[in-house]
């Protein structure tokens, strides 16, 4: 009897550290190396999101077959995909690894009635079932889970799994679907290569000088890998371990605390995913049950002008253009653009979380739904209700002379840094003299920001019972 093999491909689009991929080579005659195209892939995900994933898909093929096989491509749902392939071959198992949402919990437990499907875990370097209090319960505040995590031991490179230099040959007569067209997204290439250079410039330059300078919306400060981890071009146990080594390598006591901090950062992204795990509920409302009574404003003009980067605030109309024309934001612009939303024009954090799930390319239920819940003030490890961004103030810390500004909202370049920020703060002769008209190139705030911190604070204080 033929011995055959499914690799189901998931959130680990690589050769390179697959321990899903190497158990399933193992004792293996044949290998079907699948992808399965669910339509929450390819018709609910955003259109920059499911072009990287295309164009990934694409890469990874042209990397199996130069080992002498090939990407299965079958259309979703998983289910029916499975069904039809364990009808067309004696199929003996599958390798896959686990996944946290609610959603591929319950698909992979439809997919185990079918054939055996063995979980390995890796989409986070240290699972949501290991970190966890003496008493077996879930953390709920970041700091205490940040010190287990990193009280467990971490990788090295003798860890990471190398590629594999040929691969079990597919089962004959196996056919597979086209890969659908895609039009790359051109800030984030989906290949291999892209991810291993972005990952070794990172480290052997920026991450000595990302507590320095991360914050800043116009620097070059950031890792930009969050496409290539959420997808699995890189794994967390390889990223971690380049980290780790940079950290131990630094030859200073401030080299080593920039290192720290993105490391943090990525701790970061394994809480949001245990507490995903641990409480799936946090996709359907918010974390606290004192804030389930937030008497949100249905303003469909202000979301409107949110989501369309007309606000009247500049930071915050270049953060929401930035997602728009790249899909993607930086880290600080996230929380400027989430609090805005919720504190000053009082609207659901859900609606924040479902745009920003529409058009990010690194769009993830856990980071996505734990940021806006961290800025709604509606989570677990979470900013205090009364912690209100001040946009004008945000944007003069972080872009001091408007650069960002500028770069994304480029009506606003003819003026001097100081009215970038505030360009309602000119005085008529002055806007004149810059030939600028407010309200004509670029639109009046619509909210005054110290009534609608007011505003939020008697919401909150309502809900909490404390009128």
């Amino acid at each position: 009897m033929t011995d055959i093999s499914i690799w189901w491909i998931r959130r680990d689009i690589r050769l390179q550290d697959n321990h899903a991929l190497i158990s399933a080579v193992e004792n293996s005659d044949q290998l079907i190396p699948l992808f399965i195209l669910e339509p929450q892939l390819m018709v609910d995900a955003a259109p920059k999101r499911r072009a990287f994933l295309l164009q990934a898909l694409s890469d990874l093929d042209q990397q199996l077959q130069m080992l002498g096989t090939r990407l299965i491509l079958r259309q979703g749902p998983a289910r029916s995909a499975f069904e039809k392939l364990a009808g067309e071959f004696e199929i003996c198992r599958a390798f896959a690894y686990e996944d946290y949402s609610p959603f591929s919990r319950q698909r992979d437990q439809a997919i185990a009635q079918i054939l055996p499907l063995y979980l390995l875990r890796g989409i986070t370097y240290h699972p949501p079932q290991e970190i966890l209090k003496d008493d077996g319960n879930p953390y709920v505040v970041f700091t205490p889970y940040k010190n287990k995590w990193y009280s467990e031991p971490l990788p090295n490179p003798a860890d990471c799994l190398p590629d594999p230099k040929v691969l079990p040959p597919l089962p004959s007569g196996i056919t597979s679907q086209q890969l659908p067209d895609f039009v790359p997204a051109g800030d984030f290439p989906a290949t291999a290569d892209e991810a291993q250079a972005r990952l070794e410039s990172f480290i052997g330059g920026k991450i000595r000088h990302y507590q320095s300078r991360r914050n800043f919306l116009a620097q070059d400060g950031t890792s930009q890998l969050s496409p290539y981890l959420r997808f699995g071009l890189l794994s967390a146990r390889e990223v971690i371990t380049q980290a780790q080594m940079a950290y131990i390598q630094a030859n200073s006591t401030a080299a080593r605390s920039e290192i720290r901090t993105w490391m943090d950062e990525l701790v970061w992204r394994e809480f949001y995913t245990a507490i995903l795990h641990h409480f799936p509920n946090v996709l359907e409302g918010p974390f606290r049950p004192d804030y389930k009574n937030i008497p949100w404003r249905d303003a469909p003009d202000d979301l409107l002008a949110w989501q369309n980067d007309e606000t009247g605030y500049p930071i915050v109309d270049a953060c929401m253009r930035q997602l728009k024309h790249t899909g993607w934001m930086h880290n600080r612009g996230r929380m400027i653009a989430a609090s805005f939303l919720t504190k000053d024009l009082l609207t659901n954090w859900q609606a924040g979380e479902d745009w920003f799930m529409k058009n990010l390319v690194d769009g993830d239920p856990a980071a996505n739904n734990g940021g806006w819940q961290w800025s709604a003030g509606t989570g677990t490890d979470t900013a205090p209700y009364f912690r209100i961004f001040n946009p004008v103030t945000q944007g003069l810390k972080f872009d001091p002379d408007g650069d960002y500004i500028v770069r994304w909202v480029p009506e606003l370049q003819d003026l001097p840094p100081q009215y970038r920020h505030e360009p309602w703060k000119m005085s008529k002769e002055d806007a004149q003299g810059f030939g600028f008209t407010l309200g004509k190139q670029y639109p009046l705030p619509i909210v005054d920001h110290a009534f609608a911190r007011q505003r939020t604070l008697a919401a909150y204080k309502s809900a909490r019972g404390n009128p």
